[in-house]
């Protein structure tokens, strides 16, 4: 047997818009995998504190997800379901370009996560029911926010951390001025934003315009593929503001794509990172051969290729070793 083929596949769970409680009960074994090494530095008091205060600015938001993650804590039984729901750390590279024949536009997707795991642990949910339209979203089980996501006839996104603001030098310090101006804002995640727009944004302008004008709760970076070649977007974004670049400059990693505002990029060599994923052609190689340093690095957790044209996305999981699942390869037409 080939190496390749005696990796796991990933999961392929068909869901309600329940997603992230369907996929919790049909993988529970997985989260609790993760939760067991993200974890592993938190005692567990300040684990609950943490649940304490996030939950608490979940309702001072009044978060429409809150009642679903309130159910994920109870299946859950430990404590984090409130902390990890908001919580994010991680360097992405992406690119929205036009397909190799010109008749379609597609998103490249690199995600890098330094917690180990979570390459090995993806589910692919397709949910039916959405107010918009069908979508699939590689996830984990009992995640509440959308990082990348393919809605079959309408568009496909995937969500960068942006830099960090204001950076001392010493992460924690940082880390925690940032997320103490997050709990000071009565905006929704970037990850339940994009969630929100796969399920209500009936088209690529709709998905481009609530981007752009919802306010948020944190800094991100956007990048979306529609349907024709054209449709080829990033938006950057602070809470209030944003700036969007099309067409060739398709490109986001972890810094701001032009001058103005501050930050410090986030994960490693983000700026070369966002040329080399420039020179990648969006084909659908299950080899996923195209996939090198420095885009490929020992954090990369998820690579995906996604063209909501044609209905289909493929994609690994990947952890510091290298390839961590089978290739998944998903074709979902629209309306089918």
């Amino acid at each position: 047997m080939a190496q390749r083929d005696a990796l796991p596949a990933i999961p392929v769970i068909e869901t309600g818009p329940d997603f992230p409680l369907a996929t919790l009960r049909a993988c529970g074994d997985r989260i609790h995998t993760l939760l067991d090494v993200a974890t592993l530095h938190y005692p567990r008091r300040l684990l609950e504190g943490l649940d304490k205060v996030s939950r608490a600015w979940l309702v001072r938001s009044n978060n429409g997800y809150l009642p679903e993650i309130d159910a994920i804590a109870d299946v859950l039984g430990r404590p984090g379901a409130y902390f990890f729901s908001i919580n994010y750390e991680w360097g992405c590279t992406c690119r929205a370009a036009p397909s190799p024949d010109g008749g379609s536009a597609r998103l490249i997707r690199v995600l890098d996560w330094k917690t180990p795991g979570l390459g090995a642990n993806f589910v692919c949910a397709k949910v039916d029911g959405a107010t918009a339209g069908r979508f699939a979203v590689l996830t984990w089980p009992g995640y509440t926010g959308v990082l990348q996501v393919m809605a079959p006839g309408r568009f496909s996104a995937a969500l960068n951390q942006a830099p960090m603001r204001d950076p001392t030098g010493l992460f924690y310090v940082d880390w925690a001025v940032n997320r103490r101006r997050v709990w000071t804002m009565p905006y929704p995640t970037p990850a339940h934003l994009l969630r929100r727009v796969a399920e209500e944004a009936r088209n690529f302008d709709e998905a481009c315009r609530t981007l752009t004008d919802e306010r948020i709760s944190t800094p991100g970076i956007f990048t979306l593929a529609g349907i024709a070649p054209d449709e080829t977007i990033v938006i950057e974004r602070t809470e209030h503001e944003a700036r969007v670049r099309r067409g060739e400059t398709a490109i986001a990693a972890n810094h701001w794509g032009e001058p103005g505002w501050r930050g410090k990029a986030r994960g490693d060599s983000s700026s070369e990172r966002s040329r080399a994923i420039g020179n990648i052609t969006p084909s659908f190689e299950q080899d996923f051969a195209w996939l090198a340093p420095p885009v490929l690095n020992d954090k990369t957790r998820l690579a995906m290729v996604a063209d909501a044209k044609a209905g289909r996305l493929i994609a690994r999981g990947y952890e510091a070793d290298g390839p961590a699942t089978q290739s998944l390869d998903l074709e979902w037409r629209s309306g089918v």
